[in-house]
C-alpha cells in the first residue's frame, strides 16, 4: 500500500495547492448571473472536502493512524470521500448539460439555465447524497480487537453491510444516468462545434473547443470509468454475497485501489475545467500572470532615473 500512498500524498498537495488558487479565483470573480458558476463552485466544494480526507487515508494505509483514528476514517472519513466523489460526478454532469444548453440556445430551455434552477439543483445533489451515504455513519458498529491494519468491513455489523451494499447499488445508478447525461450532451456539442469548424471565421475558436470538451470526456472516462467496473465485484466479495478465495479478494481490493486513485486524480484535473468552463476564472488567472510577469520584466529592467534622463535630453550649447 506504500506506493499507493505517496501516490495519495501528491494528488493531496497538487490538489490542495490548485483547488485553494481557484477558491481564491472564485472568490474575486464568482459571477451570480451564470448557472455554470454555480455548479463549479459546488465542485469545487466537494473537491476541498475530498482533498481534506485523503489525509486520514494515507495514515490509515500506511499503518501509522492510531486505533481511534483508523475507526474514525472507517465511519466518517472514508464516507466522506464517497459524498465528495459522486457530488462531483452529478455537479460536472449538470456543467456538461448545461454547456449543451448554452451552445442549443433553445429558448424552450431558458428556464434549466436560471440561477435559481442551479442552486435548487445543487442543493438536492447535496441532500441526495447525504441520504444515501450519512447512514453508514450513523450505523452502529461492532467491537474489533485492535490491529495495526484495519479492514472497514470488519467494524460493520450485518445491518451496516447491506445499508454499505445497497448505497454501492444505488451509487452505481446514479453514476451510469450521469455517465450517460455527460457522453450524450458532450457528444452533441462535439456535433455542433464540428460542424462551426467549417465555417472559416469560427473554425479556430471551434478547433480549440473540440479539443476541450473532448479531453473532459476522457478525463471523465478515465477517472470515473474502472473504479464503477471494479467496485461491483469486489462490494459483492465485501460483504460475503460472493465468496471469492483469498487470491481473488486480494486482486479485487488492488484493483479497487488503483481505481480509486484515477477517481483521486479528477482532483488535480477540476482546476482545468474550472479554467475552461468559467470566463471571469479565465481572466482572474490571466490578470494575475500578467501581473507577475510585468513585475518580473520591471526588476529585469529597472524604471531609469528621471534626472538622468533630463541630462540625456539637454541639448549641449557652445561656449561663447
Amino acid at each position: 500500500m506504500r506506493p499507493f500512498s505517496v501516490l495519495y500524498i501528491l494528488f493531496f498537495l497538487t490538489s490542495m495547492a490548485a483547488n485553494l488558487v481557484a477558491l481564491w479565483a472564485f472568490v474575486l470573480s464568482y459571477n451570480t448571473k451564470k448557472s455554470i458558476n454555480v455548479y463549479l463552485v459546488n465542485l469545487l466544494t466537494a473537491d476541498l472536502l475530498l482533498t481534506l480526507a485523503l489525509p486520514f487515508k494515507v495514515a490509515k494505509d500506511m499503518g501509522v493512524a492510531p486505533w481511534g483514528l483508523m475507526v474514525f476514517h472507517c465511519q466518517v472519513s472514508s464516507v466522506v470521500i464517497y459524498i465528495s466523489m459522486y457530488a462531483s460526478i452529478l455537479f460536472l454532469t449538470f456543467i456538461s448539460v448545461d454547456c449543451y444548453l448554452q451552445i442549443s440556445q433553445s429558448s424552450r430551455l431558458f428556464r434549466l439555465q436560471e440561477v435559481g434552477f442551479a442552486r435548487l439543483m445543487s442543493v438536492v445533489v447535496w441532500l441526495l447524497v447525504l441520504l444515501i451515504m450519512v447512514p453508514n455513519m450513523a450505523l452502529p458498529i461492532q467491537d474489533v480487537p485492535e490491529r495495526e491494519f484495519l479492514s472497514c468491513s470488519k467494524l460493520k455489523q450485518e445491518v451496516g453491510l447491506h445499508w454499505h451494499g445497497f448505497t454501492v447499488f444505488l451509487c452505481t445508478i446514479i453514476f451510469l444516468n450521469a455517465s450517460m447525461a455527460v457522453l450524450v450532451s458532450n457528444g452533441l456539442v462535439l456535433k455542433r462545434l464540428l460542424v462551426s469548424r467549417k465555417d472559416p471565421e469560427e473554425r479556430r475558436s471551434a478547433r480549440r473547443a473540440t479539443v476541450d470538451v473532448a479531453a473532459v470526456t476522457v478525463a471523465y472516462v478515465v477517472c470515473f470509468v474502472p473504479y464503477h467496473v471494479v467496485r461491483t465485484p469486489y462490494t459483492l466479495a465485501q460483504t460475503q454475497v460472493i465468496t471469492p478465495d483469498c487470491q481473488t479478494k486480494r486482486h479485487l481490493f488492488l484493483a479497487k485501489e488503483s481505481t480509486l486513485l484515477l477517481v483521486v486524480l479528477h482532483l488535480c484535473l477540476d482546476p482545468v475545467f474550472y479554467y475552461y468552463f468559467s470566463k471571469a476564472f479565465r481572466q482572474r488567472v490571466r490578470e494575475v500572470f500578467r501581473s507577475r510577469r510585468s513585475r518580473r520584466s520591471s526588476n529585469t529592467n529597472p524604471t531609469p532615473d528621471p534626472a538622468a534622463e533630463d541630462l540625456k535630453l539637454q541639448p549641449i550649447t557652445a561656449k561663447e
